[in-house]
């Protein structure tokens, strides 16, 4: 039986052998020639995109429906001898060039996008304006201007304009939700009654517009559990620190201005002081964006508005201050750039939880002395203390439960404060109660 297979056993391994090389040679070959032709099709694809794409973005979808009957209507005409589909024909023809002679002409203006402010809070009003000039040395006729704000586009017509003629529109955009809006580009629009061609040219760049969460002002509410330099005390001993802890032997290089001058005196021998190290103040903050951990939407957008709360707390009293999120770190290297990175973050259903996200910020964040874990109300209380096991002993650590309906209250799970928060403006009142 082995002696039979074994011709084919060794046919079955030339044909894989064969199959092989062939296929390494046909990967070689496409390697090569992708290489070799990648100069060419980037030019292609820039000549296409510069010269090909803009003609036929002009036409719309009705426009290549309309064209494409015409055509149609046409070849039927012409090969059957159907004088209905050449009259089709003549008709699609003639709307065709009805809709070119609309979109043809130049247009002359400078258009200036105004947004009163880049960043507002949720709630804020957000107003703009466009203000648009003739610059053209005739009239020009009356235009449409489209402003695209986020995914809804608003239409703004101008009227018959005079040489240097100046028109200016105000607008309003909706503030209801954190978000990074993409305003702009303002561009004209010009089209033919039955919207077959539609030609636009831009005039301006976009703007992006933040909504920033909302925050609630604590004004002060963190003195007494933000420790900075009378703060908690560690066990590692320096020479130059604040809080005296003993005194040692002299030892050559040691800062003289630190000897003991009585001491040397009653035993004759150079003693200097040695301190302990007192933890600076070190927020450390780190928000689930797990979904699956907050009840609604709404829950989560708390969550964000009182992570960034606390987070202008600290920076007002001069904090040292790290966010962590699933996502990775939020910069805090000022308040702007803090709101503006936690505008973009988005909420997912994810495998990881807060113990993983407080982990992760415990690790990242060794020198903290204040640690806030901010969730949802879904983690139970055995997660919440599972999530801050990692907080270094002598840390203060908080959980930060938010729900909208949730009393506003505080309990202990051993070392760990836990504090429910159903309201924003409720986070001072509960912080202050906290750090009693």
């Amino acid at each position: 039986m082995s002696t039979e297979s074994s011709p084919q056993t060794r046919r079955s391994q030339r044909a894989q052998r064969t199959t092989d090389q062939l296929q390494n040679r046909w990967r070689r070959l496409r390697e090569s020639t992708a290489v070799s032709t990648e100069p060419a099709r980037e030019a292609a694809t820039g000549w296409w995109g510069r010269k090909i794409q803009p003609v036929l973005d002009v036409v719309s979808p009705l426009g290549w429906l309309v064209l494409c009957i015409t055509v149609g209507a046409w070849i039927v005409g012409l090969v059957f001898g159907w004088a209905e589909a050449l009259i089709a024909g003549l008709v699609g023809v003639f709307l065709l060039l009805l809709a070119i002679g609309f979109i043809l002409g130049r247009s002359s203006y400078r258009v200036e996008l105004d947004l009163a402010r880049s960043r507002v809070a949720v709630g804020d009003r957000a107003v703009g304006a466009i203000e648009v000039t003739n610059t053209a040395d005739k009239a020009l006729m009356p235009a449409a201007m489209e402003l695209p704000v986020g995914r809804a586009t608003a239409v703004f017509q101008l009227p018959r304009m005079r040489p240097a003629a100046v028109h200016e529109d105000l607008f309003t955009i909706p503030t209801n939700r954190r978000a990074v809006i993409t305003v702009g580009p303002v561009r004209s629009v010009r089209q033919d009654p039955l919207s077959l061609l539609r030609r636009q040219l831009k005039w301006t760049e976009p703007e992006e517009l933040f909504v920033h969460p909302r925050t609630a002002a604590l004004q002060g509410s963190s003195a007494g559990f933000i420790r900075d330099l009378e703060g908690l005390p560690t066990k590692d001993l320096s020479s130059a620190d604040v809080s005296f802890h003993a005194l040692r032997d002299y030892v050559p290089g040691d800062d003289r201005r630190h000897i003991h001058w009585k001491t040397v005196a009653r035993t004759n021998k150079l003693m200097v002081r040695q301190f302990e190290e007192t933890r600076r103040a070190h927020l450390a903050i780190a928000l689930s964006t797990n979904t699956s951990e907050y009840a609604t939407e709404n829950d989560f957008e708390l969550a964000i508005s009182v992570a960034a709360s606390i987070g202008l707390e600290a920076f007002k009293e001069q904090r040292n201050l790290s966010i962590r999120t699933h996502a990775g770190p939020v910069h805090t290297e000022t308040g702007r750039n803090m709101l503006d990175d936690m505008t973009r973050i988005e909420g997912k259903p994810l495998r990881k939880t807060s113990v993983d996200v407080s982990r992760e910020t415990a690790d990242q964040v060794p020198n903290a002395s204040v640690f806030f874990l901010i969730t949802g109300d879904q983690p139970t209380a055995g997660d919440l203390r599972k999530a801050t096991n990692n907080v270094p002993p002598g840390v203060r650590a908080f959980a930060i439960r938010c729900a909208h309906g949730l009393e506003t209250q505080r309990a202990n799970i051993g070392d760990l404060t836990v504090i429910s928060i159903g309201d924003l403006q409720d986070l001072g009142l509960a912080l202050r109660k906290a750090a009693a």
